[in-house]
């Protein structure tokens, strides 16, 4: 199943070759992201992070559904170790038993909400910053689909059927334009970026 973040991950090794490390995750895979980042961002391979390792972070995390819970998770352990997140995106962020993906925290520099409201599955309308003064919100974008057909071929015909909308905003041009924008102004402000982002492998995992 080629998923759209996948894609995207590949967008971004491809247009920022020199300065961006792009990995995909599952869901369920946050301790293998957590450590992969922490490996990253381990400039002197010494197996801890100096302040100033820490103060160079450029971390981007992105997801959808299951995924979106699963980065603002990611961000929060990379605040209780205190690292900066330069953005978070969530995807039509679907609350994860035991995680929080309405407030985002405050060692990320911006973040950015797309959902949509149809289907069974539908994402969560509005996220939060926990102090407003260190977290930007660039925004909760309501995206529709009643006037516009996205190809979700990437699915099983079941889960077409029963989840259509939950797929089109995965896989809706649209969002994923507007993202790679965001991504672009944020590393028109950063010299290097670490990249780490969450996809679902398959239905099951919901």
């Amino acid at each position: 199943m080629n998923h759209p973040e996948v894609q995207f991950a590949e967008y971004l090794r491809q247009t920022y070759p020199s300065n961006v490390h792009a990995e995909v995750f599952a869901n369920h895979d946050g301790k293998h992201a957590l450590r992969r980042v922490l490996q990253l961002l381990d400039t002197n391979g010494d197996g801890a992070l100096a302040p100033s390792e820490k103060e160079q972070a450029s971390i981007i995390i992105y997801g959808h559904s299951w995924g979106a819970s699963q980065a603002t998770t990611l961000a929060r352990e990379l605040e209780g170790l205190d690292i900066p997140v330069l953005l978070t995106i969530q995807v039509d962020s679907v609350h994860k038993p035991g995680h929080e993906d309405a407030v985002i925290p405050s060692n990320v520099r911006s973040a950015v909400n797309f959902y949509q409201t149809k289907g069974v599955i539908h994402g969560r309308p509005h996220v939060r910053a926990s102090d407003p003064q260190r977290t930007t919100i660039i925004g909760n974008f309501q995206m529709t689909y009643e006037d516009r057909r996205i190809n979700c071929d990437n699915y099983p015909w079941i889960a077409r059927h029963l989840n259509k909308p939950h797929h089109e905003i995965e896989n809706d041009p649209l969002v994923w334009e507007q993202i790679a924008s965001m991504i672009d102004s944020e590393m028109s402000k950063s010299t290097a970026a670490v990249e780490a982002s969450f996809t679902l492998t398959s239905m099951g995992v919901r």
